[in-house]
């Protein structure tokens, strides 16, 4: 698991406005996890809700979107999770291979990784 913080920018659904967030890198962590607030200030709506399972096993439900995230000028559409109010934004696993990044956790930094076709 990465437990170290890289800074990305989170899009609007047609990738013209992007905001700059501080997220923890979590490659235990499935999907990338947002504030609303600052979804909902892109105009990011949810798709859908989904069940997650968290860390002490409790099965809880979010909105999940899509969206753009960009990271060191790249960017990506992925799914992110609606997460609540006061939440630190998290990296998840799906996005960090979307953009075929793995957390190096001992420089505390993402490095490129090839892809994997399973």
């Amino acid at each position: 698991m990465g437990t170290f913080r890289v800074s990305v920018e989170i899009g609007d659904p047609e990738g013209q406005k992007f905001e700059p967030v501080e997220a923890l890198v979590d490659t235990g962590a499935s999907h990338t996890v947002l504030p609303a607030s600052v979804l909902r200030r892109l105009g990011v709506v949810p798709d859908e809700r989904a069940a997650f399972r968290l860390a002490d096993s409790r099965t809880v439900e979010y909105e999940v979107g899509q969206t753009w995230i960009r990271i060191d000028g790249r960017r990506r559409m992925t799914v992110v999770v609606f997460g609540d109010e006061g939440i630190e934004p998290l990296l998840g696993a799906v996005t960090l291979e979307e953009f075929r990044l793995a957390a190096d956790p001992v420089q505390r930094r993402l490095v490129s990784v090839p892809g994997l076709l399973m």
